[in-house]
């Protein structure tokens, strides 16, 4: 048993932390069965008669050429529909940080290096594979990527009720990710660089920070102002999807007085649902259109860099999540937490090798010139995603008795309290809540009875 100083893996969440998880999860998961329909429906199309139609929809240019914006209806899902999903992931980042899982470096330290190792591994197996078959190495980047949204679309299709902590500890993997993928597309795919709409970007960002700050508030001020600096940072030759981690690292994750949750989390509240049900699927649909016949599936196993795409998101993401787990673990005063095993943390692992949209989005970027092995590698991405999903839900599957056990336990409200009775047992914050709630009744006792004494008065008056 671990004493109070340890730090627990995979211990329970704060019940703050636990409401939040279960309201981002519940959006997450419609918006990865979107996903999922949304997929599926580009496979059928790419391959079935219907190809012409959708290569000739998804090359369709429109937009203002004086501007540099004259795209095709993929870049714009790349460029535009995905720095919305961006904003959202910087967001979520900006608030993990300050207010989440991550506040706490000591708390955060285990996840994090999961994540990183995570990062890593499928790198270090994509080089390996690559190198000694003569591959090209700048996929590197492919297979690194964890994608919360499919994660949990499979975890909805297979029925199981994942504990919290486990829930929790993948949603941190996807956010360290989408950091690593931030910075992997801001430094490694920027193109020449013109300082000048730079400049324009981040001057615009600078009054995005100073109107938030200041309190302003209307969509119809920040959504123009959002298009703007997103339309400098993409003729800038940085990646304009850097602009909507930008614009969501710069919102306010702080409660003010008056306040009952903070601007950061009332927004990303409100855009997440754009993002998860309208922006990602929709990237899905013009992304994964790729030839999945006979031969392109070979070409998937034989080719160096999709095998290494495949093998490093199935394997790689399991030897690095699992094992920079269980290093940290060994090497900290860390336990785990004794309601879970490690073999609860290997399946989970193996999740997190669904590496769907950002690895697609980094495949298109890392072989531009190529459409043929770019083409590959998206398939090697859907190959290997459904590989881990697979694999994932069989082990999960083993272990769903006893989550669905730890799940009624965490949910169990015997007293109709609102707060589960776990935390009624041993979490300070449900003692300062049920405080909380007790004061409102009291006031509530008291609003009544000055409004029954008012009105026994006037029924007592001259007639």
């Amino acid at each position: 048993m671990a004493t109070p100083q340890q730090p627990k893996f995979l211990g329970r969440i704060s019940l703050t932390e636990r409401n939040f998880l279960a309201a981002a999860l519940r959006t997450e998961t419609v918006g990865g069965v979107l996903l999922l329909i949304a997929a599926i429906v580009a496979l059928v199309m790419a391959n079935t008669p219907l190809n012409g139609l959708y290569e000739s929809v998804r090359e369709f240019h429109f937009g203002p050429e004086s501007l540099h914006l004259h795209l095709s209806v993929a870049d714009w899902a790349k460029d535009g529909l995905l720095t919305v999903f961006f904003f959202v992931a910087g967001a979520e980042l900006k608030r993990e940080l300050v207010a989440g899982e991550l506040r706490d470096p000591k708390a955060a330290a285990l996840p994090v290096i999961a994540a990183f190792c995570g990062m890593v591994a499928p790198a270090v197996v994509y080089v390996t594979l690559s190198a000694s078959g003569g591959g090209s190495l700048v996929g590197w980047a492919v297979p690194t990527a964890t994608d919360i949204a499919f994660a949990l679309a499979v975890l909805a299709v297979i029925g199981t009720s994942l504990p919290a902590a486990l829930r929790a500890f993948l949603l941190t993997l996807a956010v360290v990710d989408d950091l690593g993928a931030i910075l992997i597309i801001a430094i490694f795919f920027t193109t020449d660089i013109s300082f000048v709409a730079l400049g324009c970007s981040a001057a615009g960002l600078a009054l995005f920070w100073f109107l938030h700050r200041k309190g302003v508030r209307g969509w119809y001020v920040y959504v123009p102002l959002a298009v703007v600096i997103w339309a400098f940072m993409h003729a800038s030759g940085v990646h304009a999807t850097v602009a909507g981690v930008a614009m969501g690292l710069l919102l306010r994750c702080t409660v003010r007085a008056g306040e009952e949750r903070s601007p950061a989390e009332r927004i990303e509240h409100a855009v997440r649902p754009v993002s998860a049900g309208v922006a990602v699927p929709l990237f899905a649909l013009f992304a994964a259109g790729v030839s999945v016949s006979g031969g392109a599936l070979g070409d998937v196993f034989t080719k160096p860099e999709p095998l290494g795409v495949v093998l490093g998101l199935f394997l790689g993401k399991i030897i690095g999540v699992f094992g920079g787990s269980w290093l940290a673990v060994r090497f900290t005063k860390a336990t785990l937490n004794e309601e879970l095993a490690w073999a609860d943390l290997f399946a989970v692992a193996s999740l997190a090798g669904i590496g769907f949209t950002v690895s697609l989005l980094i495949g298109d970027l890392a072989f531009p010139d190529d459409p043929a092995l770019a083409d590959e590698v998206k398939a090697a991405v859907l190959i290997g995603s459904l590989i881990s999903a697979v694999v994932a839900g069989v082990l999960l599957k083993f272990r769903n008795d006893k989550y669905k056990k730890l799940y009624e336990a965490e949910n169990l409200d015997e007293d109709w309290s609102g707060v589960p009775d776990v935390y009624e047992k041993d979490d300070p914050e449900y003692h300062f809540r049920m405080a909380e709630i007790l004061e409102a009744r009291a006031a509530e006792h008291r609003r009544l009875a000055e409004v029954t004494s008012r009105s026994s008065r006037k029924d007592d008056g001259p007639a």
